[in-house]
């Protein structure tokens, strides 16, 4: 399954039409949705995906697209990295009772849950993106507040951010950062 662009797909893409420029990474790309609105700025595009069929999909559209799961197939480094993460937790609570992803159908979908608090893989990514900024590379995150506290994450790594996006759907809040 590839993950179809959304309300946080929609919100991300706006800011990267402001800051695709120079090398661009697309982490997570999915449909490629990041990938084409940063082509239209600058050719120097990378797109990469853990699923096969999101690779291939994207590949089939004319996108430089590679298999990897974060940056394990990635040694180059980037003026702009875009992270369109899994965030949603596999465990939450609703009106004090603890549901599972099971739940809500979307028990092992790694498109979507970002572990068993759901910001277990921007952890990860936070923690390798560095080694794969050029000298002033910046990053946009997108996450929701159903992700936990990915500002503390953020701190941990020493990063410098600023929320640039912030809306309210439904039952969540959806966040855009800049990172450096």
């Amino acid at each position: 399954m590839i993950y179809e662009p959304n309300e946080d797909s929609y919100l991300l893409t706006e800011y990267v039409k402001k800051f695709a420029k120079g090398k661009v990474l697309d982490l997570g790309t999915g449909t490629g949705i990041q990938a084409e609105t940063a082509l239209k700025n600058t050719k120097n595009v990378l797109a990469a995906d853990i699923n096969k069929e999101a690779v291939e999909f994207c590949r089939k559209k004319g996108i430089n697209t590679i298999q990897s799961d974060l940056f394990e197939n990635i040694k180059e480094k980037f003026d702009l990295i875009i992270f369109n993460p899994p965030y949603l937790p596999q465990e939450r609570e609703y009106a004090g009772i603890k549901m599972t992803s099971k739940d809500f159908n979307y028990a092992n979908d790694i498109s979507i849950v970002g572990g068993k608090k759901g910001h277990e893989t921007i952890e990860r990514f936070l923690n390798q993106a560095k080694n794969h900024l050029n000298k002033n590379g910046q990053i946009l995150l997108s996450f929701s507040s159903l992700s936990g506290n990915i500002e503390k994450c953020m701190k941990k790594y020493n990063y410098k951010f600023k929320k640039i996006a912030e809306k309210k759907v439904f039952f969540e809040t959806l966040y855009v950062y800049l990172l450096e």
